[in-house]
């Protein structure tokens, strides 16, 4: 393997840092998703950073609230220390966002007037950062589609901020196996393992097909009906499945749909991953292949364990949190298996 250098060092500390970030908005935005209170703010403020400070300042924020659905239809009963109590969630969600985007791009520019980063990073560099700018806006707009008559944002944008967050983590994360590992990549027509390769990729579509469809029982709150594994309703197949007329609106918009589905994908995406493990320990012999194996078949046991735990007792909080994460760190460890693949 050949050594990395101090500047290559450098950006790969940095972008650890941004990835660690990242990681945390992402949980955040599934905590405040959690606790209803991403509509707490119901102006952007993009350039604003200090929270209401003063009761007057409170007041006018609660007040601004109190003309938007969420109030008038959900929470009319609500007092200004509840408004506090959901409006620090998103407050520190958006904040964290903006933080993000200091810590990404004040050491980017030190990086290139310094002319410490390689040729080629720059402008995947550049893309990160118009992504992070993207996802804001997109943030906002899932936002907006719960200011309206209907109270909760959309399951559709809400699924596409979700994933946006997901693809933007795995550009940083594969930077940084690029960095950490600056073994030649192998093209996939040179490489003797194409069919390994082709599978982990459609693996990973699959892992990130499982992480749309959480989405959609997030958006839906699809989790909080048929809370019992492996049956719904003492059924395998729940009736209600196809209720709603187009057909092709159930796996979107119907919550039991959505949750039978979830729970499939799921259950087909472990064992699929399962497989893998057990295959690819008794193909690759080398350490760090083994290892990226290892740490998949580690982390889709520990996700099929919290999403049924988060499944049977309601969705906490907590558990709610911690299945996300763990949806992140398989998606992780398998584009870690990934990247040690297209070395081999």
């Amino acid at each position: 393997m050949q050594e990395i250098s101090d500047n290559d060092r450098a950006i790969m500390r940095w972008l650890q840092l941004c990835l660690v970030l990242v990681f945390a908005m992402v949980i955040l935005g599934g905590v405040t998703r959690l606790t209803d209170s991403g509509l707490s703010m119901v102006t952007w403020h993009p350039t604003g950073m200090l929270p209401p400070i003063t009761t007057e300042q409170w007041r006018v924020e609660f007040e601004l609230y109190q003309q938007f659905p969420e109030f008038q239809k959900l929470n009319r009963e609500m007092s200004l220390d509840g408004f506090k109590s959901i409006y620090w969630f998103e407050y520190s969600h958006r904040m964290l966002g903006r933080l993000i985007g200091l810590v990404f791009l004040l050491p980017f520019l030190y990086f290139l007037l310094r002319k410490m980063i390689k040729p080629g990073l720059t402008p995947r560099l550049v893309v990160m950062f118009l992504l992070g700018g993207f996802q804001g806006l997109l943030g906002w707009y899932m936002v907006k589609s719960g200011l309206v008559s209907n109270p909760h944002v959309s399951q559709y944008r809400l699924t596409a901020h979700l994933l946006s967050a997901i693809l933007i983590y795995g550009f940083i994360l594969w930077t940084i196996f690029n960095l950490a590992f600056p073994t030649e990549y192998r093209r996939l027509a040179e490489s003797e393992i194409g069919r390994w390769r082709k599978a982990s990729l459609a693996l990973l579509c699959l892992v990130l097909v499982t992480i749309a469809s959480g989405g959609f029982v997030a958006g839906l709150d699809a989790g909080m009906i048929f809370n019992t594994f492996p049956l719904m309703g003492g059924q395998l197949i729940p009736e209600g499945i196809g209720a709603l007329t187009p057909w092709y609106l159930n796996p979107f918009e119907n919550l039991v749909t959505v949750q039978f589905d979830h729970r499939w994908l799921a259950i087909v995406t472990g064992v699929l991953l399962l497989i893998w493990y057990l295959r690819g320990r008794s193909r690759f012999a080398e350490p760090h292949t083994q290892r990226g194996f290892k740490l998949v078949g580690m982390m889709i046991i520990l996700q099929l364990v919290l999403g049924i735990a988060t499944l049977l007792m309601q969705v906490p909080v907590v558990l709610g949190a911690l299945h996300q994460a763990g949806a992140l760190l398989l998606f992780s460890a398998l584009l870690f298996n990934i990247h040690t693949l297209s070395r081999v």
